[in-house]
């Protein structure tokens, strides 16, 4: 399944933790489940105009939740940490 560049990263995560790694000059998103990471790197290329030297990825499972008496799960999620090279940044997160 091919994938375009919009599809691939869905939005940045602002978390306390991606605010500590920003320092490092990490970033973190919510990337599609099927997306490898040669597909978001050159996703976060693209779209930012960025320089990326390593891509980590990692699936979240979804949590527990009961309604009523019926259990069910939250959805799947994938993230991927996205370090920069030395030097570059993402504009939109400065400030945040």
């Amino acid at each position: 399944m091919e994938l375009n560049t919009n599809q691939i990263i869905i939005e940045p995560l602002l978390t306390e933790r991606a605010h500590y790694l920003r320092k490092e000059n990490k970033y973190i998103f919510k990337v599609h489940p099927k997306a490898n990471k040669i597909q978001i790197r050159k996703a976060v290329e693209d779209a930012f105009s960025v320089k990326v030297a390593a891509v980590n990825t990692l699936r979240q499972q979804g949590k527990k939740k009961m309604v009523r008496r019926i259990e069910g799960r939250k959805p799947q999620v994938k993230k991927a940490i996205v370090t920069l090279a030395k030097g570059q940044t993402i504009g939109i997160f400065e400030g945040v």
